[in-house]
């Protein structure tokens, strides 16, 4: 089949584009650079740089393309209460290009990678998607928002469109900025230096962690599985476990000492967060297979920023 990814140099994408492109598939990426990296990706990848807003260079892309996957994102939640209308205009403007660009082009189905944020803090967990969404960031109002373009526009338009409701993803090549990184790497970061590992509040917020190859497994069951147009589904690992369980899972499975300090000033975000995954299984056959334990593993494994010296 042939792929046009968004977003393909990022932490997804490069893992869903090398997946496909082992596969055997014609993959193509396309990423404006912002946080990806093109060096992420194998060669048998045919990597454009570009906006998605770009809807000429989307056209020529989209050419002979059996399905896009929509991964072309802003990701942070911090910088975006700094920055609002930035991620209106990625997340929101972005996807509305894309689906303009495919209904000139005539392509037919895309998967989104939505997120899990776009829930925020419910009482009832595991989380059904039929919960009512309740966005505590702009980062996740842009989601849903987007979540809610391509269903209607795919509905107007004969497309069809499916969203990811991705929840805690980690793994190898997790984009690591200065301010504000994902707390999975930051942490294996921290143990392998022996350093300090900085909680939010008491540490018993919750959330579900899923690792890259269980998203890029639920990614590619969304390809091609029948009736599933117009529905949105959690990606997760179905497991709670809180910020608390993290730190002594990671101190128990990375080499090095590290001493965590909690910090009761700073809001640790929503308090619950894990993902029910009965349509996945339902609709996808989605199992998760990576524990956290495991993941944590593969992680120090594989991401050559973590190499232990011997």
């Amino acid at each position: 089949m042939n792929f046009l990814i968004t977003g393909a140099a990022g932490f997804l994408g490069s893992a869903l584009a090398n997946h496909l492109s082992r596969q055997g598939h014609q993959v193509r990426g396309l990423d404006d650079l912002s946080t990806g990296d093109k060096d992420s990706l194998s060669p048998d990848v045919n990597f454009t740089r570009g906006d998605v807003n770009d809807r000429p260079k989307l056209w020529t892309l989209l050419q002979d393309v059996d399905v896009v996957y929509h991964l072309a994102a802003r990701v942070s939640v911090p910088e975006s209460v700094l920055y609002p209308r930035e991620y209106n205009a990625a997340n929101v403007g972005g996807t509305v290009s894309l689906m303009e660009a495919m209904r000139d082009v005539g392509v037919r189905r895309v998967v989104m990678a939505s997120s899990g944020a776009v829930y925020g803090d419910l009482a009832a967990q595991p989380i059904k998607e039929d919960s009512p969404p309740n966005p505590r960031s702009p980062y996740a109002v842009s989601k849903l928002a987007a979540e809610h373009y391509i269903r209607t526009i795919g509905a107007l338009w004969g497309m069809e469109t499916v969203s990811l409701r991705i929840f805690n993803a980690y793994g190898p090549g997790q984009r690591m900025p200065v301010s504000h990184p994902p707390v999975v790497p930051h942490f294996i970061k921290q143990t392998l230096r022996n350093g300090t590992l900085v909680v939010h509040n008491d540490g018993k917020q919750t959330r579900d962690y899923v690792y890259v190859d269980d998203v890029v497994s639920a990614l590619t069951a969304a390809t091609t599985v029948p009736n599933l147009d117009g529905l949105v589904i959690n990606v997760g690992s179905g497991t709670e476990k809180s910020v608390r369980d993290l730190v002594n899972t990671v101190t128990n499975v990375i080499p090095g000492k590290a001493e965590a300090i909690y910090n009761p000033r700073v809001s640790g975000g929503v308090s619950q967060m894990c993902a029910d995954l009965t349509l996945a299984k339902k609709k996808l056959s989605y199992t998760p297979s990576v524990s956290l334990e495991e993941g944590l593993r593969l992680t120090l494994e594989k991401d050559s920023r973590f190499k232990v010296s011997s």
